[in-house]
C-alpha cells in the first residue's frame, strides 16, 4: 500500500511538472509572436469580419503574429498607417486619392471586398428609381468634390440636370431616420444600410454605382499598409495578408459562424443585421477566378483615369498608382 502511495505521488508530481512545462512553452510562444496593429476605418462591422475570424481561429498566431485590432482615432486610418503608428489599416480606393496626391507613403495591398457595393438609397415612395429622378430631391452630401462629381455624372448620364439636385450638407449616421425626415437620398453600402432599412420595414429604391457605370466598380474597402513596412518587413506583411486571406475565405464559406465570431468581438452590434449582412457579403469578398484580396489593375486604373478626366486634382494619377498585388497568393 505504501509503495502504491509513493507511486501515485510520483505520478502527480510528474503530471504537475509536465503541465508547468507546457505552460512555460506556451508563454514563450506568446512572447515570440510579432506584435502588429491594424486600425479599422470605422466601428466594427461586416467589412471587418475576416480580421476577427483570423484572430479568433488562430490564423494570425499560426503566422507568428500577435494582432491588435483598434478603431481609428482623430487622424483616421490612412494617416495613422502613413505615419507608421500602425502597420495596417482599412481604406478605400476613392478616399486614398487625397493621400496619394499629397504624397503619403501608403498603398492598398489587398481588396477586402471584390466589387463596389455602394450606391444611392431612397424611400420607394419618392420614386427615385433612376439618377435623373434625383432632380428636385434632397441628397445628403459630404461636400466632397469627388463625391459630387460622381453624382453629377450619374444624373447627367441619365439625361438629368444635376444642378436641380438639392445638395444637403450633412453626415447621416442613422439612414432610416434620415430618410423619414429631411433627406430623400443618401450614399450607402448595400450590404449594411439597405439591409437595415429592410429590417425596419422600410421600402426603398437602390441605385448601385457599379451598375450605373462600370468605371465606378472600384475597390471599397481595401487593406492598406505603408511603404516602410512593405519595404522592410515584407515577410511579415506576406504572413499577415495570407492569414487574413484565410479569415475572409472562412467568412465567405461559413457566413453564419463568421457572423457569430464578429458578434463575440463586438456584442453591441445588432445580431439580426450582422447575420443578414454577413450572408450578403459572403458572396462579395472573393472575385471569380481569383484568390481573396486580388486587385484588378484595369478596374483600378479605369477609375483613377476617370478621376483624372474630371480635372479634380492638382496632379495626374498615373496607372498602377497606389496598389500592389505582391502579397496576394497566386
Amino acid at each position: 500500500m505504501k509503495r502504491m502511495t509513493k507511486l501515485l505521488c510520483a505520478c502527480m508530481v510528474f503530471i504537475l511538472c509536465a503541465c508547468q512545462q507546457q505552460k512555460v512553452e506556451e508563454t514563450k510562444k506568446e512572447e515570440a509572436l510579432e506584435k502588429v496593429t491594424i486600425v479599422l476605418d470605422w466601428t466594427p462591422n461586416t467589412n471587418h469580419t475576416g480580421i476577427y475570424v483570423a484572430k479568433e481561429k488562430g490564423y494570425f498566431k499560426d503566422a507568428g503574429l500577435d494582432v491588435d485590432i483598434v478603431q481609428p482615432g482623430e487622424d483616421g486610418a490612412e494617416i495613422t498607417v502613413a505615419s507608421n503608428k500602425a502597420a495596417f489599416g482599412i481604406g478605400f480606393q476613392d478616399s486614398l486619392i487625397g493621400s496619394l496626391v499629397e504624397g503619403l507613403p501608403i498603398k492598398a495591398i489587398a481588396a477586402i471586398v471584390s466589387h463596389n457595393t455602394s450606391g444611392i438609397l431612397s424611400l420607394k415612395e419618392t420614386g427615385i428609381d433612376s439618377p435623373k429622378k434625383l432632380e428636385g430631391k434632397r441628397y445628403a452630401t459630404w461636400g466632397l468634390p469627388l463625391e459630387q462629381a460622381m453624382m453629377k455624372h450619374i444624373v447627367e448620364k441619365d439625361g438629368g440636370d444635376s444642378s436641380k439636385v438639392n445638395m444637403i450638407p450633412t453626415t447621416v449616421t442613422d439612414i432610416v431616420s434620415a430618410l423619414k425626415t429631411n433627406i430623400d437620398a443618401v450614399w450607402v453600402f448595400e450590404g449594411w444600410d439597405s439591409i437595415a432599412a429592410k429590417q425596419h420595414g422600410v421600402d426603398t429604391n437602390y441605385l448601385a454605382f457599379n451598375q450605373l457605370n462600370p468605371v465606378f466598380d472600384y475597390y471599397t474597402p481595401v487593406l492598406i499598409s505603408n511603404d516602410e513596412t512593405i519595404k522592410n518587413k515584407a515577410d511579415m506583411v506576406k504572413r499577415f495578408v495570407q492569414a487574413l486571406s484565410k479569415g475572409y475565405t472562412y467568412s465567405a464559406e461559413h457566413p453564419d459562424d463568421a457572423a457569430t465570431i464578429l458578434l463575440k468581438a463586438a456584442p453591441e452590434l445588432d445580431e439580426k443585421l450582422v447575420k443578414e449582412s454577413q450572408k450578403f457579403l459572403s458572396t462579395k469578398y472573393i472575385d471569380n477566378g481569383h484568390k481573396w484580396g486580388y486587385i484588378d489593375s484595369k478596374r483600378w486604373n479605369a477609375f483613377y483615369q476617370w478621376v483624372n478626366e474630371q480635372k479634380l486634382l492638382e496632379k495626374t494619377l498615373e496607372n498602377n498608382t497606389g496598389f500592389t498585388n505582391a502579397f496576394i497568393e497566386n
